[in-house]
């Protein structure tokens, strides 16, 4: 089925009233799914919940601080870009809980010389991305659309849950540690993008430089894996947005254990990345542990429980160390108190920290309040 024009080309947003704006939104975006009784149109959208459990998520993407509109490289940021993205941060969450996506309702927040065509592929670029990541039940249920001084985008997406949702904090010790997805190839490309042209990366051959760069403008999260891994027994699992090490570590830290990585299991990762490691005078083992935004799923199996199809081992889980007790803290009450330090670090890489590991300090990941 084809959809006559909303609007002109050159249409900004400021010239639509907010029922054209719909008119030019909508027809590009997938609203009907298994579970969708009732889609856009009502205050409300109206959707089934079998099994009695819905796990819900939401993310931000805004402008200058989680994308630009144009890079340093002059790579240009576009509206199916950006709903490709949108998408497959959501859908990661609901997948890392193992459970299956059902619906999405988006917020944008458009400046006034915003092109009506972005809109329109934005839209395109959501629904394409539940198709290329297996979201098949997953669609656009609703949302806002709202002007303001930049760009932003808020979703917030919803599943189902087939079995009890898998949380960061069942680990035990002796569990392994699987991964599915990527590793570094986000960071990889955002490094590319934030690099002026002419520059280190000209050197790097355009192919793989622009595997990388979409990487980071169009993640592609394993989201079936989550139900499959699920079902395998996994006992705990998160997406990795920020960072092996930072991921790894908020796993570890709920679950009371240690995260011990084996490198020889990640080596082929940093080896796919060498080639523009090296033209770049990048470390590619800083891309794979500490790079973000590829969104692949992070698990916990019993050690006896057969690996899903396109999961790997890339470590193990072992018991803390016994912590150390510092006295000397009193109370309100003047009574003696203890302040327990946990011993050693929460993930180490081969026994050792990343410290030690890396052979200097190294911040383990993405956090939007670090300076």
């Amino acid at each position: 089925m084809t959809h006559e024009p909303a609007a002109r080309p050159g249409t900004t947003v400021s010239e639509l009233s907010e029922s054209q704006l719909l008119e030019a939104f909508l027809p590009g975006a997938t609203t009907r799914g298994a579970q969708v009784l009732t889609g856009p149109g009502d205050d409300c959208a109206v959707v089934a919940t079998p099994g009695g459990r819905v796990v819900v998520t939401t993310d931000t993407l805004t402008e200058g601080q989680d994308f630009l509109a144009v890079w340093p490289s002059g790579r240009h940021t576009t509206g199916a870009d950006l709903g490709r993205k949108c998408a497959a941060q959501n859908l990661a969450d609901v997948a890392s809980m193992g459970a299956v996506p059902t619906a999405i309702v988006v917020s944008l927040t458009l400046p006034g010389d915003t092109p009506v065509q972005w809109v329109t592929d934005f839209a395109t670029g959501l629904s394409r991305a539940f198709e290329e990541l297996g979201a098949s039940e997953c669609a656009l249920v609703g949302g806002d659309l709202g002007r303001g001084t930049e760009l932003s985008i808020t979703a917030t997406a919803m599943g189902r849950c087939e079995l009890p949702p898998v949380l960061r904090a069942g680990a035990t010790a002796g569990g392994v540690l699987v991964h599915t997805g990527v590793l570094g190839r986000a960071a990889a490309g955002l490094a590319a993008l934030l690099s002026p042209v002419p520059g280190p990366w000209d050197g790097v051959p355009e192919e793989l430089r622009e595997q990388l760069t979409t990487a980071q403008l169009r993640p592609r999260p394993p989201v079936t894996a989550g139900l499959a891994l699920a079902r395998a027994g996994a006992t705990a699992m998160l997406d990795v947005s920020d960072g092996l090490l930072r991921d790894a570590g908020r796993l570890a830290r709920a679950s009371g254990l240690v995260v011990d990585l084996d490198p020889a299991a990640l080596e082929t990762a940093a080896e796919t990345l060498e080639p523009a490691a090296r033209a770049v005078g990048a470390d590619p083992w800083q891309w794979v542990l500490t790079g973000g935004e590829d969104h692949g799923l992070l698990a916990v199996l019993p050690v006896d429980s057969p690996l899903p199809p396109g999961a790997r081992a890339i470590g193990s889980c072992a018991p803390t160390a016994p912590a150390r007790t510092a006295p000397g803290v009193v109370d309100e009450e003047g009574t003696a108190a203890h302040e327990q330090h946990r011993a050693g670090p929460a993930v180490t890489i081969a026994g050792r920290s990343p410290r030690q590991w890396f052979g200097r300090d190294v911040v383990e990941g993405w956090d939007h309040f670090e300076p």
